[in-house]
């Protein structure tokens, strides 16, 4: 299974506000050959490390794709570039962001080896509630190919202090606009 982050903490002049680009980005990746089997709800949550930024909006995916995962990256980042991302100093506000939090059971660290400094599993995501309270909403039971524990364990780990809260849409569900495409 192939796991994606999404989230975005500020406007796009061109598309609107960070949920908005959100949705764009699941659009356009699968424009680019990268298929959506699966979609967490949105969430909104604190921005980490703690500042005084806009929340986020926050969401999991899961993908279908032939793209190795460096190409995989590449794409993830010409998206973000098309969606206003500017990249300047850690942790900045952003207008979108892409991340590969898993590659089925593959462990990458290419931190010394490339320009896109690889690491798969994403470093953080198992101490991320923004990461991993959506994905066990799409797969609890999904296990960290170098922890060896399942989303679900994860999550119970999770600080209790960790703010996140899922978005309705404006019909009140939860995400329904998305609907997986027909490979």
């Amino acid at each position: 299974m192939i796991i994606l982050g999404i989230g975005a903490n500020l406007p796009y002049a061109k598309i609107g506000p960070p949920r908005a680009s959100c949705g764009m980005a699941l659009n356009m990746l699968e424009k680019s050959d990268i298929y959506i089997d699966q979609r967490s709800p949105w969430y909104e949550s604190k921005p980490v490390p703690v500042s005084d930024q806009p929340w986020y909006v926050n969401g999991v995916v899961t993908v279908t794709t032939s793209l190795q995962p460096s190409a995989l990256m590449q794409r993830l980042l010409a998206i973000e570039l098309g969606l206003g991302r500017e990249r300047s100093v850690p942790n900045a506000p952003r207008t979108l962001d892409l991340d590969i939090l898993a590659y089925g059971d593959r462990i990458i660290d290419e931190a010394d080896d490339s320009d896109l400094k690889l690491k798969i599993p994403h470093p953080r995501m198992h101490i991320r509630s923004f990461v991993i309270i959506p994905l066990c909403d799409i797969s609890p039971t999904w296990v960290h190919p170098v922890l060896q524990r399942a989303a679900a364990a994860l999550r119970d780990d999770l600080p209790p202090d960790e703010n996140i809260c899922k978005i309705a849409d404006a019909d009140g569900l939860f995400g329904t606009e998305w609907q997986p495409s027909t490979k």
